[in-house]
């Protein structure tokens, strides 16, 4: 089984209104001739020249084409990514590793007349080591094929994005990404063990791998997830399992104010009450969502029926000591049932709507400060119909707050500088108060101007790393505000 990648909406009738260049013969020519299938068809180039990035929506309706490759490759092995990037590094074509495309900050878009390296035919699961409790797995491989095949043996790796039906193990790893069930399985970077990278030059490493945990220098695995294909391009992953769980509990509450259910959320986990989901939602998206008045709060947690049911036990009472009010399950169950479905993002941005959501990471200490002022920031834009929160993932010492923003400018020329300035506007706030600039979406190129603020003298070191392993700067040049402009 080989799941596709689905974008948000099609090209009217592959009709385009800009036009881009096409990667030179030659190199194309010797691309194929090492036996990598090699495309410039017009259509497969304006597919590849887009991800989920939200403000692309609107260009795609109208039949623009965000960022054009030069041509789309198709490698099915590792060493058919080193050839392809052995070639793109002797003349320098910038390639951009591209998995199911379901990123919505702009990570996949291909610098202009560049090579798309799509990587979905490295789709084949290549061990399952039931002792240890590992999977090896080509990084094309989608969620919903890699879960299929080991839920037929019992396992589970439990990362569950919201993007799960579209995305690949490389797209998880390459953006540092967090399931919704990452409070009882961790996020990527918990559960990848190994890597297999390819880096500009067609050098391949095989790092990591050799057990749970290593003391031997940095984790250089780590150095690669979250990188966005910017360092190398990852071709093979080893994860670990967990068994499927055989018992599931869920419950609801809901809270009178928002800074109360971050309360309760913070003394759970800090009292090692760690249920597998635990997402606070604000008044807005509770009505919305739940048809609940107040603040909800979803609790679910699986797995051992005697560890879930002391969990859950606690969780309630937690709940109920700070007077929260309970709610029927159903709402946890109508929320599993629908947690992936981004179907309405497409016709609002048709219509002129300008919709996003930005995810951050802040220290509990700042959380209830963080989600005032940025939801008070943004709705002060003019236009702006609603601003809203939830809480989805939490910690030790802090949690996600994803913000969700609707507005309607005064003008369809004025849609763009809306955009931006709604990013500017709540990514300004965050940076003020010591918070990340994201959580589990990554950078991309819609944040990239704001990374050198963000990593402060770090930054410098990124760049520097960028240099070292990629000198002639060909890998997703523009992402994670590395090697090209920023949007």
């Amino acid at each position: 089984m080989m799941t596709e990648p689905t974008m948000p909406n099609n090209y009217p009738s592959e009709h385009f209104t800009n036009e881009g260049p096409v990667l030179g013969h030659d190199i194309v020519a010797e691309i194929d001739a090492r036996g990598v299938a090699i495309n410039t068809i017009d259509a497969v180039r304006a597919d590849h020249g887009r991800d989920w990035w939200p403000r692309t929506i609107r260009q795609v309706a109208r039949g623009h084409v965000p960022a054009w490759p030069g041509a789309v490759c198709f490698p099915r092995s590792t060493s058919q990514v080193a050839d392809v990037l052995t070639i793109a590094h002797a003349h320098g074509v910038p390639v951009t590793a591209q998995g199911g495309r379901s990123g919505v900050v702009g990570g996949a878009l291909v610098a202009e007349g560049g090579l798309a390296l799509d990587t979905t035919r490295l789709n084949q699961i290549l061990d399952i080591d039931e002792i240890s409790g590992t999977v090896r797995v080509e990084a094309g491989v989608f969620g919903p094929d890699l879960e299929t095949a080991l839920n037929a043996r019992g396992f589970t790796v439990g990362h569950f994005p919201q993007s799960f039906d579209l995305a690949t193990v490389g797209g998880w790893l390459a953006c540092r990404g967090a399931g919704q069930f990452s409070n009882r399985y961790g996020k990527i970077e918990d559960i990848v063990r190994g890597l297999t990278v390819v880096l500009a030059n067609g050098d391949v490493l095989t790092l990591g791998g050799h057990g749970p945990r290593s003391a031997v220098g940095p984790d250089l695995v780590q150095l690669f997830v979250g990188s966005e294909g910017t360092l190398g391009v990852i071709t093979e992953a080893t994860l670990v399992m967990r068994h499927v769980s055989a018992h599931r509990d869920m419950a609801t509450f809901s809270f009178a104010t928002f800074d109360e259910g971050l309360e309760a959320c913070r003394q759970m986990v800090q009292h090692d009450i760690n249920p597998a989901v635990l997402r606070l939602y604000d008044e807005i998206e509770s009505k919305r969502n739940f048809e609940i008045t107040g603040n909800a709060l979803l609790i679910l947690d699986e797995g051992n029926d005697a560890h879930i049911a002391a969990n859950m036990s606690q969780a309630k009472a937690v709940c109920e000591a700070m007077g929260a009010e309970a709610h029927s399950r159903t709402k946890v169950e109508g929320w599993l049932a629908h947690r992936n479905n981004v179907s309405s993002l497409t016709p609002l941005w048709e219509g002129g709507i300008v919709v996003d959501t930005i995810e951050v990471a802040g220290p509990w200490a700042a959380l209830p400060g963080l989600f005032h002022d940025v939801t008070s920031a943004l709705t002060a834009i003019d236009g702006m119909r609603n601003a809203s929160c939830h809480q989805s993932h939490a910690y030790l010492d802090g949690a996600c707050l994803y913000f969700t923003f609707a507005g309607k400018p005064a003008s369809d020329d004025e849609i763009e500088a809306f955009y931006r300035l709604a990013w500017d506007t709540a990514t300004g706030v965050v940076l003020r108060h010591g918070a990340a600039l994201s959580h589990h979406h990554g950078v991309g190129r819609n944040r990239a101007r704001f990374v050198a603020e963000a990593l402060g003298a770090g930054y410098g070191l990124l760049r520097q790393m960028k240099a070292l392993l990629d000198p002639t700067n060909i890998l997703n040049p523009g992402a994670l505000g590395l090697g090209g402009e920023a949007w």
